[in-house]
C-alpha cells in the first residue's frame, strides 16, 4: 500500500487556537510525544511571529532528530531567513512557505496584482531552497482561487523549488466532492506537479474538514497537514486520531497506510489537552471518553458476545488500556508503576515519588482509584514540577452567615514563604484575592469552569481556568477531591504560565 505522510501541524495552527498559548518546555514536551507517535513531519512554529517561536522551534529543532522539521514562513524575505536560522540544525530541516492566491485575498489583504503574488511566490520559494532542498509551498486560501491561476503558481513554484505542493481550505470553505475535484485537476493540469508531493491542509468551519482531507487522499494527495484532537484556528483543523483511524480501519477502501503507531494516539490527545486547556469533547470520535463505552442494554450485549458487534475499533489500538483496573489504598508501588505504564506514562523516580504519595493520600479518601484518577494525578504532577509560585497551604472559612475569607500560603521563587489572607464573595474569590495579592501579576479572569473526573461523591474534581493579560490568554487547569482546593491550583497554574510569559519577554 502507499503511504500517507502525516504532517502535524499542533505547534503551529493549533496553537493559533484562542487560549492556546503554550511555553517553550510545554512545545518541546508535544513535539516529543508527537516523534513518539510517529509522525513525518512537526510543523513546530512560525518563527518571524515572535523571539519565544522562535526559540522554540529551535530547541526542537536541535533536540527531535527523527522528523523533518518544520519552520512557516510568509512570503518575505526576512521571514524566510529567520524560518531558516530556527530550523538550520535540525537533522531533517524544511521551509514552508504561504502566499495568500484568491481574488479575494489579493484584493483586500494583500492588495497586490496576480503577476505580483506570482513573482514573489516564485522568488521566496528560490529563496527558502537556497537554504534547504526541503521546501514546502502553500496557495492560501487555495479552495477559492481561480483554477488557471492556481495552476500558474503551482507550477511556478515547483520550478522555484517547491518539493511539497500544499493546498489549503484556509477557511473551511470547501465540500468533498468540490475538494476532490480541485486536487485532480490539480494532478491532471500543473505539468510538473510529478515532482512534488502533494498535500492538504484542511480547516473545520463546515465540520468537513476530516471527510475533505480523505477524499483529497483518496483522489491523489499524498500528505495530510492536521492536529491533535483538531485544534486550531476558528473551528479547528482536520484531526489527525480520525484520520489516521479512518484509513487505519478502511484499508479496504482507501489501501493507503501511515507510519503513526496508533497505540500513542490516547495518551497523545491527553498531553495536548492537558498543556493547551482544550478538553476533549466525551463523543470526540477515537479519543473521547465515551468513544468506547455503550449505554444501550443492545449493544452492551452485543460487546460482551462479540466486541466486533458494536466496536470497529479495538481500543487498545489507539492506546486505550484493555482493561479498567481500579487501585486501591492496600495498592503497593509496583501495581502503581505497572498500571503507569499501561496507560503509557513513564516518570522518573522523583516524579514517581510525588504522585505514588498523591495516589496513597487519594487512596485513603476513596475507596476506588480508577484510571482516570490516576491520569489527573500524573497531569497535576507534571504541572507542578516546574512551578514558580507553589500552593503550600489553603484554609479557607465560608458559610450562609459568614463573609467568606481564605488564608493561602505559597512558596516564591526564591523559596521565600509568602502568606496573605482576602475576604471574597465567595471560598473560591476570597481565593484568588488572596493569591493574587501574592504574585502580583495583573489579570482578568475570563473563563472558569469544574466538571467531575468520575462518578460517585468521593469524584475527583478538575478545574479549567483561563486568565487574559495584554491581550494573550493563559489556561490552567488543577484536580482535587477539594474543589476549592482544585480550584487554588487551576488559578495557579495559570498564574504560573503568565510568569513564566511576563519573564521571558523581560528577558528579550
Amino acid at each position: 500500500m502507499e503511504k500517507v505522510l502525516i504532517f502535524d501541524t499542533t505547534l503551529r495552527d493549533g496553537e493559533q487556537a484562542a487560549g492556546g498559548m503554550l511555553n517553550i518546555e510545554e512545545k518541546l514536551e508535544i513535539a516529543r510525544q508527537l516523534d513518539k507517535l510517529g509522525v513525518d513531519i512537526i510543523e513546530a512554529g512560525f518563527p518571524i511571529s515572535s523571539t519565544g517561536d522562535f526559540e522554540a522551534v529551535q530547541r526542537i529543532a536541535k533536540e527531535v532528530r527523527r522528523p523533518i522539521i518544520c519552520a512557516l514562513c510568509h512570503a518575505q524575505a526576512q521571514a524566510v531567513d529567520a524560518a531558516w536560522e530556527a530550523i538550520k540544525d535540525a537533522e531533517h530541516p524544511r521551509i514552508h512557505v504561504f502566499l495568500a492566491s484568491s481574488d479575494i485575498h489579493l484584493l483586500h489583504q494583500l492588495r497586490k496584482s496576480r503577476e505580483e503574488v506570482l513573482e514573489r511566490a516564485r522568488d521566496m520559494v528560490a529563496r527558502a531552497k537556497a537554504h534547504t532542498e526541503d521546501v514546502e509551498f502553500s496557495p492560501m486560501d487555495a479552495t477559492r482561487s481561480a483554477p488557471e491561476f492556481l495552476y500558474q503558481v503551482l507550477e511556478a513554484t515547483i520550478e522555484a523549488g517547491a518539493t511539497t505542493i500544499n493546498i489549503p481550505d484556509t477557511v473551511g470553505y470547501a465540500v468533498p466532492q468540490e475538494f476532490g475535484d480541485l486536487i485532480e485537476g490539480i494532478l491532471h493540469n500543473v505539468p510538473n506537479i510529478h515532482k512534488a508531493v502533494l498535500s492538504v491542509h484542511c480547516h473545520n468551519d463546515l465540520g468537513l474538514a476530516v471527510a475533505n482531507s480523505l477524499e483529497a487522499v483518496r483522489r491523489g494527495a499524498r500528505q495530510v497537514e492536521c492536529t491533535i484532537n483538531g485544534i486550531g484556528e476558528r473551528a479547528g483543523n482536520a484531526a489527525m486520531e480520525e484520520i489516521v483511524m479512518a484509513l487505519d480501519t478502511r484499508k479496504d477502501r482507501y489501501h493507503l497506510t501511515t507510519d503513526i503507531d496508533t497505540t500513542q494516539i490516547y495518551k497523545t490527545s491527553r498531553l495536548v489537552s492537558e498543556l493547551t486547556g482544550f478538553p476533549v469533547q466525551p463523543n470526540k470520535a477515537v479519543v473521547g471518553a465515551n468513544a468506547f463505552r455503550h449505554e444501550s442494554g443492545i449493544h452492551q450485549d452485543g460487546v460482551i458476545k462479540a466486541p466486533v458487534t458494536f466496536e470497529i475499533m479495538d481500543p487498545r489500538r489507539v492506546g486505550v488500556p484493555a482493561s479498567v483496573l481500579t487501585l486501591g489504598k492496600l495498592s503497593g508501588r509496583h501495581a502503581f508503576r505497572d498500571r503507569l505504564a499501561e496507560l503509557g506514562y513513564t516518570l522518573d523516580d522523583a516524579a514517581f515519588a510525588r504522585a505514588f504519595a498523591a495516589f496513597k493520600e487519594l487512596a485513603d479518601k476513596k475507596k476506588e482509584v480508577t484510571d482516570r484518577d490516576i491520569e489527573s494525578l500524573v497531569a497535576q504532577e507534571l504541572r507542578t514540577s516546574s512551578e514558580i509560585f507553589h500552593l503550600e497551604h489553603m484554609q479557607v472559612s465560608c458559610g450562609s452567615h459568614t463573609v467568606p475569607t481564605a488564608t493561602v500560603k505559597l512558596k516564591g521563587p526564591g523559596g521565600e514563604m509568602l502568606i496573605q489572607a482576602a475576604m471574597g464573595d465567595g471560598p473560591v474569590d476570597a481565593v484568588y484575592r488572596a493569591i493574587d495579592s501574592l504574585v502580583g501579576l495583573p489579570n482578568k479572569l475570563v473563563e472558569f469552569t469544574i466538571k467531575s473526573v468520575t462518578g460517585g461523591i468521593d469524584a475527583i474534581g478538575e478545574v479549567l481556568v483561563r486568565i487574559e493579560s495584554e491581550g494573550r490568554t493563559f489556561a490552567g487547569r488543577g484536580a482535587s477531591t477539594d474543589i476549592i482546593l482544585a480550584s487554588a491550583k487551576a488559578y495557579l497554574n495559570a498564574l504560573n504560565r503568565l510568569a513564566v510569559a511576563v519573564k521571558a519577554a523581560e528577558s528579550d
